[in-house]
């Protein structure tokens, strides 16, 4: 028997469990090679040369390889140790340490590089899909065309080569350290398995379930005000991270075969066949995994975060356009505004204008709000006051007040009452006011609102008296004369056309346009949100694949109990309904703990990112929890093979 039918037959006889892994690399080096395949691309100048997206697709495209890496070495691994007692019985036959490394380096040879060529080939044909798909999120008029690009074969060749000569390293070693004897028993150590839970176990299973609640509740009160200042910020958010690792650690550890003990201990020890293989199961394994599950869940929330997050911004960016810049056009210089009106009225492009004149007051908010967010109680701020006059459907009495633009943002950072005493401080004293109402709406840019709290609305008379005592140091803050002149266009489908009348009237710095602030958000947060998208979608395709070859090594190692069961009686579909229930808690438990860390962390801050939350974030996690519960469904098809073929 020559070494070459030796590795033709174990190819042979093995691919029915790699094609898994196989199906992995090829999906890792087309997504890889697409990303650079984009990075060279000629059409990405328009996109890089504004944003810099081919340096944000490049440094992608190494965090891409990392991943991919850890699992290309992990899943090694897992293959090698089920194959020990395969190369245990090459050398009783006499083969050498050196003659089955050959074979094996021979076998991955044909396996890895025949995977990665494949995977070039559909990477090819993607990245034609991928930077259309790019092109319609960032809304960028240009054609994606298929290009081939042989910079990107070259690193994509010498990267996974590499990556190749790790995993023939990790082999060697693993061949050279291991006797015959500790091969044929390096699978039946693989698992601890712990028949009764000590008083220490009990101890980790409460402190991990106590430390995430306590992680989760730290996270909720992040920006209520407790923490204060730079320094107090960091060390929550150290905190918080901590406290959710080391609580993820110890759940896996020992809060999960506490809760099913309790479970079991209810039962009084009478299971039945599916609780057998599932509970069971769970409580004497889970420990062992509790590392690689704890990277699993912390990495799928980080992922499921950021996309959610991007997501975020990238849905809500009409909204924040909105809120930064009221109108589609706004000015603090007359001549600025009336040079972009004499190029619409050229073009024929209908509008509408506004004039809004503003003074800038020191307040004192002490009645309406809580002095703990102040360092020495100092409640007074620099606001910007209009008159009601400016606005529509707005009528206040002389002595009434009313804040508007106090979005979801400033309401997070700052608690106000809606009723209270202000304070409004000029040159010949102080003029009191109450505070009759807050709401959302802007109505002037951020420039003059985009403080803590907003804008505040006044009665005409009281404006007036403001006016004429005004502090002029006060007014600096502001430039020109404090007079804010808005441009509403009638017609949006004619948005584009007035933005490059816009452009070319070249107004200064102080001026805004919701049209640029809309692209520009939506340009950074889309690709921000393709990046993370499809890094997070390569992170899911490893990780389930990790957790699927781990229950290949569960299945294998009970076989034999399957077996026994099969004898006494079970039918296959009792011993499918137990499977079925321990894979649900296999695969379950790591995405509701991702999904319930990744919730509490953008809970905590998403208000800085857009103004809605749960409509994307629930997308994201959906988008998600169906793509990770197909792992589930192939371990369960596997387990259904192993269970059919024990008799």
């Amino acid at each position: 028997m020559s070494l070459n039918y030796i590795i033709l037959r174990n190819l042979k006889k093995n691919i029915k469990n790699y094609y898994l892994y196989v199906f992995a690399l090829i999906f890792s080096v087309a997504l890889y090679f697409s990303f650079v395949t984009l990075q060279f691309d000629p059409a990405m100048q328009e996109v890089s040369g504004s944003i810099k997206g081919g340096a944000a697709i490049g440094a992608s495209s190494v965090l891409l390889v990392a991943i991919v890496a850890i699992f290309l070495l992990y899943a090694n691994t897992i293959f090698i140790k089920r194959r020990s007692k395969e190369i245990g019985l090459f050398q009783l036959i006499g083969l050498t340490k050196s003659r089955i490394f050959v074979l094996l380096s021979a076998e991955n040879l044909i396996l890895y590089f025949g995977s990665m060529f494949a995977g070039i080939g559909a990477g090819f044909v993607m990245s034609r899909l991928i930077l259309m798909i790019l092109f319609k999120i960032l809304e960028v008029d240009q054609v994606a065309a298929l290009r081939f690009s042989p910079e990107a074969l070259q690193r994509t060749v010498l990267v996974f080569a590499a990556v190749y000569m790790l995993i023939m390293i990790m082999n060697y070693t693993f061949i050279r350290a291991q006797s015959i004897l500790s091969l044929f028993k390096a699978t039946a150590t693989s698992q601890t398995r712990i028949q009764r839970m000590s008083l220490w176990e009990v101890v980790m299973g409460v402190l991990g379930i106590g430390s995430i609640i306590g992680g989760y509740y730290i996270s909720g009160e992040l920006f209520s005000g407790k923490f204060t200042g730079m320094n107090g910020l960091m060390f929550a958010m150290i905190a918080i991270l901590a406290l959710v690792i080391i609580g993820t650690y110890l759940f896996y550890k020992g809060s999960v075969s506490f809760l099913f003990n309790l479970i079991r201990r209810s039962k009084k020890g009478y299971l039945s066949i599916r609780e057998v293989l599932s509970l069971s199961s769970i409580m004497f394994r889970m420990k062992s995994n509790a590392l690689l599950l704890t990277v699993i869940t912390t990495v799928s929330a980080l992922a499921i975060g950021l996309l959610s997050l991007s997501y975020i911004s990238y849905y809500s960016v009409e909204s924040s356009a909105r809120e930064s810049s009221p109108h589609d056009y706004g000015f603090l210089q007359k001549a600025d505004e009336a040079g972009v009106r004499e190029g619409l009225d050229q073009a024929g492009i209908g509008y509408t204008t506004l004039e809004i004149p503003t003074v800038q007051v020191e307040v004192d908010l002490k009645e309406v709000m809580d002095t703990k967010n102040f360092p020495n109680n100092d409640t007074s701020l620099l606001a910007t006051v209009i008159s009601e006059s400016s606005l529509e459907n707005i009528d206040l009495q002389r002595g009434e007040v009313r804040i508007i633009g106090y979005t979801t943002t400033k309401q997070t950072m700052l608690k106000l009452k809606d009723k209270g005493e202000l304070d409004f401080s000029t040159k010949n004293g102080v003029i009191k006011q109450q505070l009759v109402g807050l709401s959302e709406e802007a109505v002037l840019p951020y420039y003059f609102g985009g403080g803590i709290l907003g804008v505040f609305v006044v009665d005409d008379s009281v404006f007036q008296e403001l006016l004429q005592h005004k502090d002029p140091d006060e007014q600096k803050r502001v430039s020109g004369a404090g007079i804010y002149y808005g441009i509403n266009l009638s017609s949006s489908s004619q948005a584009k056309q007035a933005y490059e009348i816009y452009k070319q009237q070249k107004p200064e710095l102080q001026s805004f346009s919701q049209y640029e602030f809309e692209f520009n958000q939506r340009t950074n947060m889309g690709l921000i949100m393709f990046i993370v998208g499809f890094l997070g979608l390569t992170f899911l395709i490893t990780s389930g694949c990790i957790l699927y070859f781990k229950q290949m090594d569960e299945s294998e190692e009970e076989r034999e109990g399957y077996t026994i069961l099969r004898k006494l009686g079970f039918t296959q579909g009792d011993l499918l309904s137990g499977i079925r229930f321990k894979q649900l808690f296999n695969f379950g438990i790591p995405l509701i703990v991702g999904l319930c860390h990744s919730y509490f962390a953008v809970k905590s801050g998403w208000f800085f990112f857009g103004t809605e939350m749960l409509t994307p974030m629930f997308v994201v996690m959906g988008l998600y929890t169906v793509l990770y519960s197909i792992f589930g469904l192939l371990s369960v098809l596997y387990y259904k093979r192993v269970i059919r073929e024990s008799l």
